[in-house]
């Protein structure tokens, strides 16, 4: 369209549509971007969460409980390996799918906040517990808290995903 180098200016009626339609696109990509991880991640990384309080205290005990401080040294780095591999597949495959990456940031921090701070102080702590105490019920139990959590963050993930289409 020519103008002669003069300014084109949109109606009221143009300026609101154009609105509306950024706002339309920041909706629907929030929405993207908030959608839950694939089934087979989110059990992948439900099983990551369990297996943590067993290696960690494995790694911590003392003197060492059922394998060598070694064997669950490795154990531990093979596990927290082949979760950040799977991580690296399934953001890629859905940046591939959708074009939106994987994003934290539109959940909100009311439920994140909690998540952040509270499940590494249960996965971590009940190692040190079981360090001064010997009683592999703590790490048992923070598996299973953790894994109760890690499905219940996902069902919620998901809730809000389809608040937000």
């Amino acid at each position: 369209m020519e103008t002669n180098g003069e300014t084109i200016r949109p109606t009221a009626e143009q300026a609101l549509a154009a609105l509306a339609a950024t706002e339309e696109v920041r909706t629907s990509t929030t929405a993207l971007s908030a959608t839950p991880w694939p089934r087979w991640f989110a059990v992948a990384l439900t099983v990551y969460i369990a297996a943590i309080p067993p290696l960690y205290g494995g790694t911590l005990a003392e003197p060492a409980w059922l394998m060598p401080r070694a064997a669950w040294s490795i154990a531990l780095v093979a596990t927290t390996g082949s979760y950040l591999a799977l991580f690296a597949v399934a953001a890629a495959n859905w940046r591939r799918k959708t074009g939106v990456a994987l994003r934290f940031d539109v959940l909100p921090k009311r439920v994140t906040l909690p998540l952040a701070t509270g499940l590494p102080a249960i996965l971590l702590g009940s190692a040190l517990v079981f360090r001064s105490t010997g009683e592999p019920l703590w790490l048992f139990a923070a598996s299973a808290i953790g894994a109760a959590v890690s499905v219940g963050f996902h069902l919620t993930f998901v809730r809000l995903h389809r608040r937000a289409s």
